[in-house]
């Protein structure tokens, strides 16, 4: 009789009504629930479910059945709400404003001195106005860890201002909603919100000019500064393709855009915001742009966009984010701006701007007589004049190099070459004996070099002859380090004997030997002289006013990528074996937590990257200015530094282990080292004591910045192939290359 009973439930449930697809999608959303999650569950694609909550399909048996029990369920946990109020959040908080009442304009930050009329482009740093008043705390981090809570709206609520009020804010917080929205919007042509920690807002704005009034004025969107005497950071909207199509603009570049990485001043979008007095940086409406009014009276008006169907979101950095759902981009971009900083370009421009950020170039003096306060130097800072590199620490082309003879090719006695490792050796007789090579990869390896890294600051260089070397002072010295002999070397306090024709020279990116004077920045003669070697420097270019102008930016970036892998289940300070077992399949516990740590560490990378960002573009030509030297942020000496020490403590990890073990590493690229193995773990490498102690100063297993984790291991055979595939003309196959996935694309065979 039961199985009768549960046929008749069945037919039943077959022939259910189910709510309207407007309000399906909205019961999903409220759970928090993705498509991916409800396709799985239900045994059918993703787009299937697509098409049920757009109404261009209804589900079939047996899923029917299912989805009308899921939405069923729902519907209990997150009845519609009646009423022209604010959507309620899960946590049943409710919006604290009085209906047919406007919310208050956020506060615009207090500052002595008025702005400069323009914001930033996404590639440019602007000074930062100075500020008196102490700095608002810092905004609790939601955790990134667990799914947003969401709210929701009725279907057909009215979109009025007034009656869509944010939350008011928490007291003294003038950015209760976060620091960004991702807008997207319905087939009714309704433009939903969705923002840090879940929160779902109604956007009445039925155009570009109205949307840019309504986020400063209603939608208490934006950031604290990061230090007291910076700026707050820009709200940030985020537009998916629908709801580029609802404000008038395309979903997509036309090739002709994309070229030009922007909408012609004639589309009409643009001529709207003009109508309505809304100025455009430089860059125009491209998938960055920056909206904004000169400010007044200290007042910044200011709007960021950015667009990931203009691909905005570069795949190098932020993986499949532009696919993501827009709740689920919500809180990629919103974790990135709580631990980073608010996003203003690519990572790179991020990682740049986070410099400034961090390290403001003004502050506000003393008052005055007639107790008034002006913008003065930050001492610490790296000013607000760009600065004229010494002509070896500039790239080919640039101004200061004017004079040179058209084709003429600079040597290392006439240029700075600091660059990370590209160096790799043949396989000894004992290395093809044994049966693994392991690669193994250093933690924000440029990071880490950052950390400490002691730097000009705001003085010119100034040319010396004949100096005494000092390691304290930052510069660039032109001196012979050929004599330096790898064979016989300083470890610790004790020499040693190595084999030097198995270690990459430490003085130059292809590891070989100098063979004459070369430049240097200051620590890669500082670790000349540590490896027990005098120097005789021949000339320098050194800058008096110095500091560790990048400490803080390191730990902002450090603290972020710690946190976020903790998210992902890799814990600090774990033993060796549980940090190799954490490793193992990290991002698929939180696949968009993992989005996070790929732009973390492409912040750091590109941030270093842009210090000596080079000129683009068709129309430039040898000895022209470019638009990146206009910054104070364009220091190549600095990035040569930082490359420096890099390469350094990369060296002297090896050097250490060698000494320790005999085990030198057969290929070196940037920060991942490769070494044959006995074994396929990185503990078959790296030795480690009952205590869970390794070589002093040599590599260590962990998740902290300078710390190792396993890149991959693939067998000596197929290190010999690719040795065999790949040689030619002298040329040995870097390994660290490969060694993570062990492909070799016809790419790098030249076929």
């Amino acid at each position: 009789m039961s199985e009768l009973f549960d046929a008749v439930d069945a037919l039943v449930a077959s022939r259910s009504p189910l709510p309207p697809p407007t309000e399906r999608r909205r019961l999903r959303q409220a759970h928090a629930l993705t498509l991916d999650e409800v396709a799985a569950a239900l045994g059918v694609r993703r787009a299937t479910v697509g098409d049920w909550e757009s109404g261009k399909t209804e589900p079939r048996p047996p899923q029917r059945e299912a989805y009308a029990r899921l939405l069923e369920q729902l519907a209990q946990l997150y009845p519609a709400t009646e009423g022209t109020g604010a959507p309620q959040e899960r946590t049943g908080a409710t919006p604290q404003t009085t209906p047919g009442t406007a919310p208050k304009a956020p506060p615009a930050p207090a500052g002595p001195v008025p702005e400069a009329s323009a914001p930033a482009t996404s590639d440019s740093t602007t000074p930062a106005v100075p500020d008196t008043a102490p700095p608002a705390a810092a905004p609790s981090r939601p955790s990134p860890a667990a799914r947003p809570a969401t709210t929701s709206r009725r279907p057909g609520a009215k979109k009025a201002a007034a009656a869509n009020t944010p939350a008011t804010p928490a007291p003294g917080g003038a950015y209760a909603h976060g620091p960004l929205l991702v807008l997207d919007a319905d087939a009714d042509r309704n433009v939903t919100g969705y923002g840090v920690g879940g929160l779902i807002l109604d956007v009445p704005a039925k155009s570009l000019p109205a949307l840019v009034e309504w986020t400063l004025t209603e939608a208490q969107l934006g950031a604290e500064r990061l230090h007291g005497s910076g700026k707050d950071a820009d709200p940030l909207l985020v537009l998916t393709e629908a709801a580029c199509e609802r404000y008038g603009l395309p979903a997509a570049l036309s090739h002709e855009e994309r070229l030009a990485g922007r909408l012609p001043e004639g589309h009409k979008v643009v001529k709207q915001l003009e109508r309505a007095e809304w100025k455009l940086t430089k860059r125009g409406l491209g998938p960055w742009a920056r909206i904004y009014r000169p400010a007044q009276g200290g007042r910044r008006s200011c709007v960021q966009l950015c667009i990931p169907s203009w691909r905005a979101l570069d795949g190098r950095a932020w993986g499949h984010a532009a696919q993501l759902e827009p709740a689920e981009l919500a809180r990629v971009l919103g974790l990135y701006a709580t631990r980073v900083m608010t996003p203003v370009g690519s990572t790179a421009v991020t990682g740049l701007q986070l410099m400034t950020a961090l390290n403001p170039p003004t502050r506000a003096s003393a008052p005055d007589a007639e107790g008034r306060r002006h913008t003065e130097h930050r001492p610490g800072s790296l000013g607000t004049q760009p600065m004229d590199p010494a002509p070896c620490e500039a790239p080919d082309g640039h101004p200061v190099l004017a004079d040179l003879p058209r084709f003429h090719v600079r040597g290392p006695d006439e240029k700075l070459f600091e660059e990370a490792y590209d160096w790799a050796r043949d396989l000894t007789d004992e290395e093809c004996m044994k049966r693994h090579l392991v690669g193994i990869d250093v933690n924000l390896a440029f990071g880490a070099a950052a950390n400490g890294a002691v730097v000009g600051l705001a003085s010119p260089p100034v040319h010396v002859a004949n100096p005494a070397f000092d390691a304290a002072l930052p510069g660039s010295w032109l001196v012979d380090l050929s004599h330096v002999d790898l064979n016989r070397v300083k470890v610790g306090k004790q020499w040693r004997d190595l084999d030097g024709a198995l270690l990459p020279s430490p003085f130059t990116p292809s590891g070989r030997r100098p063979e004459g004077p070369a430049w240097y920045a200051t620590p890669t003669v500082a670790y000349a002289v540590e490896l027990g070697y005098d120097v005789a420097p021949v000339e320098a270019w050194v800058r008096s006013e110095s500091g560790r102008f990048l400490d803080g930016w390191y730990k902002r970036l450090r603290d972020a990528y710690v946190a976020t892998m903790a998210d992902l289940g890799v814990a600090e300070k774990l033993p060796p074996d549980e940090f190799l077992t954490a490793m193992d399949g990290y991002k698929s516990r939180d696949p968009e937590a993992g989005i996070v740590v790929d732009a973390i560490k492409m912040t750091v990378k590109g941030g270093i990257g842009k210090l000596q960002e080079k000129a683009r573009g068709g129309g430039w030509k040898p000895g022209q200015t470019w638009p990146a030297l206009a910054r104070p942020t364009w220091r190549p000496d600095i990035r040569a530094t930082v490359i420096s020490r890099a390469r350094i403590n990369m060296h002297r990890k090896m050097l250490h282990l060698a000494a320790a073990t005999g085990r030198y590493p057969v290929a070196v690229l940037s920060d991942c080292a490769v070494y044959a193995a006995d074994g396929p773990s990185p503990l078959d490498v790296l030795p480690y004591d009952a205590d869970g102690k390794t070589v002093p100063g040599s590599f260590r297993l962990g998740v902290s910045p300078g710390m190792v984790k396993h890149e991959g291991t693939q067998s000596v055979l197929w290190g010999a192939n690719v040795l065999e595939q790949l040689a030619g003309d002298g040329h040995v196959a870097n390994l660290a290359r490969y060694i993570k996935t062990g492909e070799v694309t016809a790419k790098d065979t030249g076929e």
